[in-house]
């Protein structure tokens, strides 16, 4: 769970009103959270510390993961006790929880203190729906069943210096089995050449320093322009932009990586030589149950050409455990692959049923004691293939950029291009800066270190 937070003066009120928002899930939603907020400081909206100290609250959701969803819920009903305290404090709900007509309706009929419910197709009419309430006093349900296109035009309240969020594309056609994304996102649109490097141009402009470009499966970005543009081209596009900046990209389907794609990342220097490929599972049986469209060969194809062509490159995953119907054996082909791709680190996850997915109406599911054997020994395997690759940074001076500093550790702390953490002390706030630094011991998967140098 992140928080965003930002403060606001009222049109027609003398009084001062404040709001606070709370983040559940991806970076996806954090830069929709960073949207919101650059809707109510447009509204005059100015910033709470906290629920409390706020006249609204607005919790964004996200359903993906089981826990995230519970989680929302949990909160969202700590907020009775605050309501009834605080009549006048709106609470509104919005994001892909929301989306689902059953949680809307649930929000409904048990949460009638929550002031405003929208999904993920109208969040563009966030500042609308909040006029809506504050001038008639109801709650105010728009949930709508279908997608449209893209708003461009809101501008976010960035939150993340030195890094930023970009949407390049929306939504997703690939339908896995376990997933509710293509539910709760829509269909695939993407957003035009010219408007993504308008808004990476300017980021660079005002001296943010890594560019994170976001979708669903941004492999497939282009398939709906139907003029010839792809991912590729992208990448080449924006790498022309002048200046000392990072690109990345998440996340990319397997799929849909072309060759085209990873040459575009080696032959341009601002393309960060790190991709997140999520292979979900190493077992063919399970993949076909997911409905992924490749195998365990091909997936491994695709790692042998990245390393062809960018022989440094990190590549990262995801996993899911305790799929459907998934076997000793089954876990035991993940395990063997994350071996052979050598993964720069993965992020893994219990499989948990979402409802309207394929995957939660098939027989075999895996109890939670079998998930629970299998999480561990899983984050054991690859925790112990970071903590292998952490010492070969030893004594090696590397590019860094300083993105925070860690008021516990009274350090700073950054990552280099391939995802890498690393904690160094230093006399003044470099924090937006790309700094040299020599590592001189490793933590497990962070490392530390000392600056020798400051380049920007």
């Amino acid at each position: 769970m992140l928080v965003i937070s930002s403060r606001f003066l009222y049109n027609y009120c003398i009084m001062e009103k404040k709001y606070f928002i709370v983040t559940y899930g991806c970076q996806m939603n954090v830069h929709e959270s960073e949207k919101l907020s650059g809707m109510l400081r447009e509204m005059g909206y100015i910033g709470a510390k906290d629920e409390a100290d706020a006249d609204l609250v607005v919790f964004n959701t996200c359903c993906v993961r089981e826990n995230a969803e519970n989680h929302a819920y949990g909160n969202i009903g700590n907020m009775k006790k605050l309501k009834k305290e605080k009549p006048d404090m709106i609470v509104a709900v919005c994001g892909c929880m929301t989306q689902q007509i059953s949680s809307a309706e649930k929000l409904r009929e048990s949460f009638p203190y929550v002031d405003i419910v929208l999904g993920t197709f109208n969040m563009d009419r966030f500042k609308d729906l909040l006029k809506e309430k504050l001038e008639s006093k109801k709650a105010v349900f728009e949930v709508l069943d279908k997608n449209g296109g893209i708003t461009e035009g809101v501008k976010p309240f960035r939150s993340s210096f030195p890094n930023a969020w970009v949407n390049i594309m929306y939504g997703c056609n690939n339908f896995c089995s376990y997933c509710v994304v293509p539910y709760v996102r829509g269909r695939e649109r993407s957003r035009k050449t010219d408007n993504v490097y308008s808004e990476v141009s300017d980021l660079v402009k005002q001296g943010y320093k890594e560019i994170t470009l976001l979708g669903q499966n941004v492999n497939s970005y282009g398939n709906d322009l139907k003029d010839g543009t792809n991912f590729a081209s992208l990448l080449n596009k924006l790498s022309d932009i002048d200046g000392k900046y990072r690109l990345r990209f998440i996340s990319s389907h397997p799929k849909d990586l072309t060759e085209d794609v990873v040459r575009a990342i080696a032959a341009n220097e601002h393309v960060c030589h790190a991709i997140h490929l999520p292979v979900q599972s190493g077992s063919d049986r399970i993949l076909k149950l997911m409905n992924r469209h490749y195998t365990r060969e091909e997936y491994l194809d695709k790692i042998k050409f990245i390393k062809s062509v960018i022989p440094d490159c990190a590549v990262t995953t995801d996993i899911i455990v305790g799929f459907p119907t998934e076997t000793e054996e089954d876990f035991q082909d993940t395990v063997s692959l994350i071996k052979q791709a050598d993964f720069a680190g993965a992020f893994t996850f219990v499989y948990s049923p979402r409802e309207g997915t394929k995957a939660a109406a098939m027989e075999g599911q895996i109890s939670d004691e079998v998930k629970k054997d299998r999480i561990m020994r899983l984050v054991e395997f690859q925790n112990n293939l970071n903590r292998g690759e952490s010492k070969n940074y030893n004594g090696k001076t590397v590019e860094i950029l300083c993105e925070d500093f860690d008021e516990k550790k009274e350090t700073y702390t950054g990552r280099d291009e391939y995802g890498r953490m690393a904690y160094f002390p230093y006399k003044t706030n470099i924090i937006g800066k790309f700094v040299n630094v020599k590592i001189t011991a490793e933590g497990g998967i962070s490392l530390m270190g000392e600056v020798v140098g400051v380049i920007d």
